[in-house]
């Protein structure tokens, strides 16, 4: 393996949660489902041997992103 050689791909990286809703506002909205967009289209590679890191602020995603990965 040389240290050029990718480990991890991940391309367009996406984990959406449906928002739960009453039961009037379903019978309102019945077209649209809503959605909060945890992780939107994150791509990356990591290759042998390099460090990487996630950094953001609270409630930005990264820990979604890492169990999203390892699932």
């Amino acid at each position: 393996m040389s240290s050029d050689e990718i480990i991890l791909k991940v391309r367009n990286l996406k984990k959406w949660f449906p928002v739960r809703t009453g039961i009037l506002e379903d019978l309102i909205s019945r077209d649209k489902k809503k959605y909060v967009k945890a992780v939107d289209g994150i791509s990356f590679d990591i290759k042998k041997r390099q460090i990487y890191g996630l950094a953001g602020e609270s409630g930005c995603g990264k820990t979604t992103t890492g169990r999203v990965i390892l699932r």
